[in-house]
């Protein structure tokens, strides 16, 4: 996989940060790339697609959960466990997405209406 910037994602409503090694998807070859060929996410990994409106795991092979956020970064669905070979294509509002390691989102308490923000990582 071709190098992409690294950011923290922080959840401004809780004060939890949801990772620290995100990559920034920040090129349409990098969206469209995604993490296809990569084995799985560790913990405080994920790929943050902007602009995007929807997401794959054709090729897969691992499943993720995905948090889409409107243009202000307002959460506004949570996917848990999304299972490889699927298109989700949330609503004309998402603007970002973010994909996480199976069960973060959980373990991070991420809800519908939280508020997103990021800082750039290491």
């Amino acid at each position: 996989m071709f190098q992409l910037p690294r950011l923290t994602i922080i959840d401004k409503t809780s004060g939890v940060v949801v990772g620290d090694q995100i990559r920034f998807a920040n090129t349409p070859l990098a969206r469209l790339v995604g993490l296809l060929g990569a084995a799985k996410l560790n913990p405080g990994e994920g790929l943050l697609l902007l602009p995007s409106s929807g997401v794959h795991t054709c090729g897969m092979r691992f499943p993720i959960d995905v948090v889409a956020m409107d243009r202000r970064w307002r959460v506004r669905r949570i996917w848990e466990r999304l299972s490889p070979w699927r298109v989700l294509c949330p609503s004309a509002a998402t603007h970002i997405v973010l994909e996480l390691p199976d069960g973060r989102a959980r373990e991070a308490r991420i809800e519908e209406g939280d508020q997103l923000a990021f800082t750039q990582g290491p």
